[in-house]
């Protein structure tokens, strides 16, 4: 199986088509999500160069966590036109904890321009893996879609006192069997090194995990798509105009970032920097073991002092530049909110009327539900091809034992399967004022009630009309024999 193989960079391998500067500029992302932006060089006023932490105000985290949170939140409902089919797939998701593990993981997708997930069966059960952007390699693609791609995961183990690396490469790429059926081919590939920027030399699969097949083939009918799914954020990659991978936040906003950084940490150098300072005579400082007069080597300035003795004690501190300061943040962070299309005021502070709420920003700016809109739209496709991957392992006998599939259905259009997903629009609409108003809309027959239950409940249009049905049902029979007697009476209607 090749072993004797070696890679420095996963991008080496000859089956990955991909620009090693696209997981240069993904790493770099992660790096400004963790804030680890290096420290800052100075010139103190006795000795030479100097580093101290870099006071940052880590905007990267705030903005993916907020989008994401916007975005998408528990209260998402993924119905489908078949009911138990509905019954199932949500008992996999729920059993995954799919809601948290999506959000946290599409935040993570807001900074890098994206990440993948992939269904696996362990014992049993369905699994859902989740993949970051700089673990993901698109082997054969366009710019719109990745039907093939090779994942890789990192373990650490310690032996004999050293640390060693081990890195699982799977690929999954689609082939022909002698017989010119389709198949999809999983291979898996270990590689180990001691050097955590290294890939290594490939390594014997069965020394890390034992109970892995070194390929899987699956055949079928079911076998529509790709077992892994791809999140990609919405619009062009204008970094590599050739990648099917997506940018984040980061990419297009470092210089408006870096800029928010350097003010922020400027001012916070300033407030060290505001402490009373005082004008003495030379016999009041204290002296060291050389006769010489100590002062605070981390200023960047220091005050000399004449020979003279009868020098008057001098205040010099001067005032910490607040409104300055507040001034300018505040105006790259209206410029980071502008470049990643959130609504004037998300995270800029006013001082006259404080922070904006969610809410309030969506009031006075439709940019926020527009981006959202746009991202949302992925969401739903990333959604639906989940599912269908869920199906095509759910539904292939050789991935469990004695053949009992987790979901059997002959007829199921795994192409289209009737799925509904139902977002919480609660940051951007009124519900309660929504349902008034369609409520209103309903008794004055401009609304139909079946509408209104998909639109205000996020029924399916399924589950819509049965809820109409058992409604209906539950109606007592309207008494006619008031009608009949005024008949017989020769009463009119009224």
């Amino acid at each position: 199986m090749g072993i004797g193989k070696s890679l420095v960079n996963i991008t080496d391998d000859v089956r990955i088509a991909m620009d090693p500067n696209e997981y240069r500029r993904i790493n770099r992302d992660f790096d400004y999500y963790a804030d680890r932006l290096g420290k800052i060089k100075y010139y103190p006023s006795v000795g030479t160069v100097r580093e101290r932490h870099f006071n940052t105000v880590n905007m990267t985290k705030r903005v993916a966590q907020r989008v994401a949170s916007i975005v998408f939140n528990e209260q998402c409902d993924i119905s489908f036109d078949d009911e138990s089919l509905g019954e199932f797939i949500n008992s996999v998701l729920e059993e995954n904890n799919f809601k948290n593990s999506f959000e946290m993981n599409l935040e993570k997708g807001v900074v890098a321009g994206g990440f993948a997930a992939r269904p696996y069966v362990d014992h049993g059960h369905i699994k859902i893996a989740w993949v970051r952007a700089n673990q993901f390699y698109p082997l054969q693609s366009n710019t719109n879609n990745i039907s093939e791609a090779a994942i890789a995961s990192i373990t650490t183990r310690i032996e004999h006192d050293s640390t060693f690396y081990y890195t699982l490469l799977e690929l999954h790429q689609w082939d022909t069997d002698k017989d010119g059926n389709t198949v999809y081919r999983i291979t898996n590939e270990l590689y180990r090194s001691d050097n955590k920027h290294v890939v290594g030399i490939q390594w014997p699969l069965s020394d890390i995990y034992p109970d892995m097949a070194e390929v899987v083939e699956l055949k079928g009918p079911q076998m529509v798509r790709p077992t892994f799914v791809y999140f990609r954020m919405p619009g062009a990659n204008n970094i590599n105009l050739e990648s099917p991978l997506g940018v984040g936040v980061v990419d297009n906003n470092k210089n408006t970032l870096d800029n928010l950084n350097r003010t922020h940490d400027s001012f916070m150098w300033e407030v060290r920097m505001g402490k009373r300072r005082v004008l003495v005579p030379s016999s009041m400082l204290r002296l060291d073991k050389a006769h010489k007069a100590v002062f605070d080597t981390d200023d960047d300035v220091y005050e000399s002092l004449p020979n003279e003795d009868d020098i008057n004690i001098t205040d010099l501190t001067k005032d910490i530049r607040t409104q300055q300061f507040t001034d300018t943040i505040n105006y790259w962070l209206k410029e980071l909110e502008e470049g990643i299309g959130l609504a004037a005021g998300t995270f800029s502070f006013d001082p006259k009327t404080g922070m904006n709420t969610a809410t309030g920003v969506v009031s006075l700016n439709s940019m926020t539900y527009q981006t959202r809109s746009s991202i949302l739209t992925n969401v739903t496709a990333f959604i639906e091809d989940l599912c269908t991957s869920i199906l095509e392992l759910a539904m292939t006998p050789e991935l469990f034992d004695n053949g009992n599939v987790l979901y059997r259905d002959p007829n199921l259009d795994l192409l289209d399967l009737g799925i509904h997903v139902h977002y919480d629009d609660g940051v951007f609409v009124d519900k309660d004022k929504q349902m008034d108003e369609d409520l209103k809309n309903v008794v004055a027959g401009a609304l139909s009630k079946q509408t209104f239950l998909q639109r205000n409940y996020g029924l399916s249009e399924e589950a819509a009309k049965k809820e109409l049905a058992l409604i209906q049902a539950e109606q007592p029979q309207a008494d006619t024999t008031v009608g009949q007697e005024g008949t017989m009476l020769g009463g009119d209607e009224e």
